[in-house]
């Protein structure tokens, strides 16, 4: 009798915890079929990055909550993680606190301005050839160009992250800070020469990459403003916004600077711009957006690649998780090549 009310009191225990805190798995399966004709290649790829997470908070009273959140990539084509050369949580990995204080967090994950742009880009920044967010909403600019060959170039690591509250309703300021610590990079030659290059293997930043990003939205509008220097001290600015004239469609824009007159001889300046627009029709959504990126100088030195592109997408949803997708661009590298692409395929969230 004794041991049966040990054991109950124990279980009532344990369940008071586990009501204070909650873990989800989640994540996304994402492969179609596309062609590129510059290539002449068929291939299964994906729209968007495919990932399997881990989420927890734990509730820790009078408003304070641990959070932590795992995110690994992998390609759905092979099953094998997403290159061989990035972290197996190469989504992100962070944990931290959250309450009246807004959030901070410590770890790997996108930055201030990679996480905030996004919602201004008509493909929501997934990593699709017609999507916008990895080439031209960027400027070509890399968050991450001290890290291992082949790792992603829109998050920092060995950072600490940090989230106002949204104040008044409208206004939510975002903020990340890395530390000036190796990273595993190759050799980049930037003003340097091959056999003295200007940030030789593994090298240790001489400032602290950050990102800044604010967000004021009321009603139909929103806008936000970022600013980003990295740890080869490229900087990059831009602006933008976004409009809703019905519910159903979503108007959106951006500018970006960047400025790379620390690490490259000439041209440092790239300049782009892109508008795009979603549209909810029925059991489906429309995407649509054009653009352009320009470095400096351009009519001279014709040589360097300037990029417009034109895409189109549909979604159809056949259940609150699971869509089908087709979309369509034509992209014109000057003077390097110009492509069309279409793909096809389903997207799933779990």
């Amino acid at each position: 009798m004794k041991k049966s009310l040990v054991a109950l009191a124990l279980m009532g225990a344990f369940s008071g915890a586990y009501a204070q805190s909650s873990v989800t798995i989640y994540g996304t399966l994402d492969a179609g079929v596309s062609r590129r004709t510059d290539t002449d290649v068929t291939a299964v790829g994906k729209r968007d990055n495919n990932k399997l997470g881990f989420r927890g908070v734990e509730d820790l009273g009078s408003g304070l909550k641990a959070l932590f959140q795992l995110e690994i990539r992998y390609e759905p084509d092979t099953g094998v993680i997403e290159s061989t050369t990035r972290p197996l949580f190469q989504g992100q990995s962070r944990v931290g606190l959250q309450g009246d204080f807004g959030t901070i967090r410590l770890g790997r994950g996108l930055t201030a301005f990679q996480e905030t742009s996004t919602a201004y880009e008509p493909w929501s920044g997934m990593p699709a050839v017609a999507g916008y967010q990895t080439d031209l909403q960027v400027a070509g600019y890399t968050s991450d160009p001290l890290s291992a060959p082949g790792n992603s170039a829109n998050r920092f690591s060995n950072a600490v992250f940090y989230n106002t509250p949204v104040i008044g309703g409208i206004f939510q300021l975002n903020v990340t800070v890395a530390a000036k610590e190796a990273n595993g990079n190759a050799a980049i030659v930037g003003r340097g020469t091959a056999a003295a290059p200007q940030f030789t293997a593994n090298y240790v930043p001489q400032v602290a990459p950050y990102s800044l990003s604010a967000t004021v939205g009321q009603g139909p509008y929103s806008i936000y403003a970022a600013y980003e220097r990295n740890a080869v001290e490229t900087k990059l600015w831009s602006i933008g916004g976004s409009f809703k004239p019905i519910p159903a469609l979503k108007l959106m824009a951006s500018y970006q600077r960047q400025d790379q007159d620390n690490s490259v001889l000439i041209n440092p300046i790239t300049k782009a711009w892109l508008v795009g627009a979603n549209y909810n029709i029925g059991a489906g959504m429309i995407r649509a957006g054009v653009g352009r990126k320009t470095p400096d100088n351009f009519l001279n030195s014709p040589a360097i690649a300037k990029t417009k592109q034109f895409s189109v997408g549909y979604d159809y949803n056949l259940s609150a998780r699971t869509y089908l997708y087709v979309d369509a661009a034509r992209k014109k590298i000057t003077p390097a090549a110009t492509f069309n692409y279409y793909s096809l395929g389903i997207h799933h969230n779990f």
